[in-house]
């Protein structure tokens, strides 16, 4: 038995549906950006749930929040800072990019025209900033994708590693990652100094840290 009501989360009206099967614990999950799924004890009152889900209101943000983005992800291919519908059609091998959407053959082969871009554009970038720069090492540039962390600056290897989800992001907060990473050579922590050097480059960088959080 599936038992449906409405309720507000952070402004905006949701949709529950309540699931009563034999469990012990009740459990709440999103199944998509609008409807919260609750599995519960039939023995649980929609009175206590309703208790249940304002006690539990900011969980449910960071739940719903998290959810929206994976509807997001799979819905958009985000490149340099804008969302694309993603359109596949089985033949297009070369991407096509429209004002709102890209036409590829498949998502296979989005992923890989996304690490190439990755490498082109990010080698491309790094050509154009580390003239600015005096006294750098030699060092080698890799890429994968990190969860916690935008760019590494291995000092001990010579290697700068940036994040692959930085291609979704405006290439002026590549270029911002970038030069951070650069300053590492002159100072290998973060301290006050270290700062210095990156505002001497950057000027804004308060700015785009913020942006990359958000």
């Amino acid at each position: 038995m599936v038992i449906e009501m409405d309720f507000s989360l952070n402004g905006k009206m949701l949709k529950i549906e309540i699931i009563h099967k034999k469990n012990k614990n009740l459990y709440m999950r999103f199944q998509d950006e609008k409807t919260l799924i609750i599995t519960c004890s039939p023995f649980v009152k929609e009175k206590e749930i309703v208790h249940i889900i304002q006690k539990n209101q900011k969980t449910l943000e960071k739940m719903h929040f998290k959810k929206i983005q994976e509807v997001n992800k799979e819905q958009y291919f985000y490149y340099l800072g804008k969302p694309y519908n993603k359109i596949f059609d089985g033949l297009t091998k070369l991407p096509i990019f429209t004002q709102d959407a890209i036409r590829v053959k498949d998502e296979k082969t989005l992923e890989k025209f996304y690490l190439q871009e990755c490498r082109r554009i990010f080698e491309a970038e790094l050509e154009r900033i580390l003239p600015c720069f005096q006294n750098i090492p030699a060092f080698s540039l890799k890429m994968r994708q990190m969860k916690t962390r935008w760019g590494v600056n291995n000092y001990g290897s010579q290697t700068i590693t940036l994040n692959t989800e930085l291609l979704k992001k405006e290439l002026d907060l590549i270029d911002y990652v970038i030069i951070h990473e650069l300053c590492h050579f002159y100072e290998p922590n973060h301290s006050p100094n270290f700062w210095k050097h990156v505002e001497e480059y950057y000027p804004k960088y308060k700015e785009a840290r913020k942006r990359l959080r958000g």
